[in-house]
């Protein structure tokens, strides 16, 4: 009989010692349970929020999972967690197992899901407004501004130099961009550097309208600007093939990104291939944006997430954002003097790269002060030039630190 009670007694212990509830109790296992704690935020945001859904719920599940799974195999179990599990194999190469691990091994590290994004937006993007009005790219790469100064803080800071240019790209508000730099040049920041830079996308609506109106005067505000005149289709269809052509010349790292965002764009204005922009715009856009959450999102353990470091690259994420908008909205000022009142400044808070969120912030504004004042497709001209900018600056920067 106390034989039998021994043997229950094991098997409850072997039980409870299996799960990953006891692995709230062991060394560093609170800072798990903050994680998951913080998934469910992130499904709050996004479900009761609406902030960045269709990002933040995957980003939310992997995270979840992941914490969990990391609970429950620790130590020489680690080898066996089915969600992810990062390992050195006997060359030296950093390997990837478990469901989300693969996933990640073959769609982040390789950067194709990031490109995957891209040639979605290209086949939802209409560069029209830009190609109307080239002189916008001005402000598009004004907007960029923030992602070389926060490089040039975060090294006294003492990060390195591929950190550092992993965190500047916060600053260009786009974040398969930012993923595929940080990827590439700072893989251990990933998580924090991807959550950064979609929390503030998310919070665009809060943050660039206080620094729009800091930096303008009413005046400024109300002006109104010309209509864009239409384009013709032989230019919508040159325009993919020539920034293809020459952003891949002068800067070839940055070809992937630019690439794929331009063979979706040329798709979309041929016209001849609706089915396959259907399925770039639909199909693979929503796929790779669900598996670029999950694997992003199970990179986001406590060990790895919760240290002053992270704090850091938040600070420095928001400092370049806001650093970004000023950029924009100040090269905006003086084109309004340049043009004798033709430009309106706040148009240059849309040079970074979250289409067409900023844009319409823009157009929000420009109606708070004046409600005949239309702006949203003047605003679309350096908003997508803000896309090509800030893939530019993640090129430029691996083609410097990538090695």
């Amino acid at each position: 009989m106390i034989l039998l009670q021994n043997d229950f007694v094991e098997f409850f212990k072997d039980f409870w010692d299996s799960t990953s509830i006891a692995g709230i109790f062991q060394d560093g296992g609170w800072k798990n349970l903050i994680m998951i704690l913080i998934a469910f935020l992130l499904l709050y945001l996004a479900i009761a929020k609406k902030a960045e859904p269709y990002l933040l719920i995957p980003m939310a599940i992997g995270c979840l999972l992941s914490n969990i799974a990391d609970l429950g195999f620790r130590g020489p179990n680690a080898a066996n967690n089915p969600i992810f599990f990062e390992y050195v194999d006997t060359e030296g190469h950093t390997k990837y197992s478990g469901l989300i691990g693969y996933l990640y091994q073959a769609g982040i590290t390789t950067e194709i899901f990031p490109c995957l994004i891209f040639l979605g937006i290209g086949a939802t993007t209409d560069f029209g407004p830009l190609i109307a009005q080239p002189s916008m790219m001005i402000l598009g790469a004004a907007a960029q501004l923030g992602i070389f100064i926060t490089f040039l803080l975060a090294i006294p800071m003492g990060f390195t130099a591929q950190e550092a240019a992993s965190i500047g790209i916060i600053g260009g508000a786009d974040g398969p961009t930012a993923i595929l730099t940080a990827s590439t040049l700072s893989p251990k920041l990933l998580a924090s550097i991807a959550i950064a830079a979609y929390s503030y996308m998310a919070l665009i609506p809060f943050i660039q309208p206080p620094i729009i109106r800091l930096l303008t005067t009413k005046k400024e505000r109300r002006i109104h600007m010309d209509d864009i005149k239409p384009v013709s289709k032989k230019k919508k269809i040159l325009f993919p093939i020539v920034v293809t052509a020459i952003t891949s010349l002068i800067v070839p790292s940055c070809a992937p990104l630019i690439g794929c965002l331009m063979l979706g764009n040329l798709i979309k204005e041929s016209g001849v291939v609706p089915k396959l922009v259907e399925t770039s715009a639909n199909a693979i856009l929503y796929t790779s944006t669900i598996m670029i959450g999950i694997c992003v999102g199970a990179t986001a353990t406590g060990e790895t997430f919760l240290n002053l470091q992270t704090l850091e690259i938040f600070a420095l994420g928001i400092f370049a954002f806001v650093m970004a908008t000023a950029g924009g909205v100040l090269i905006g000022k003086l084109m309004e003097v340049c043009t004798h009142g033709k430009v309106n400044p706040m148009i240059g808070a849309a040079g970074v790269s979250a289409v067409p969120m900023a844009a319409r912030v823009v157009q929000k504004e420009a109606q708070r002060e004046d409600s005949s004042n239309f702006l949203l497709m003047q605003a679309m001209g350096p908003n997508v030039a803000g896309v090509i900018g800030s893939a530019v600056a993640a090129g430029l920067f691996i083609m410097a630190f990538g090695g």
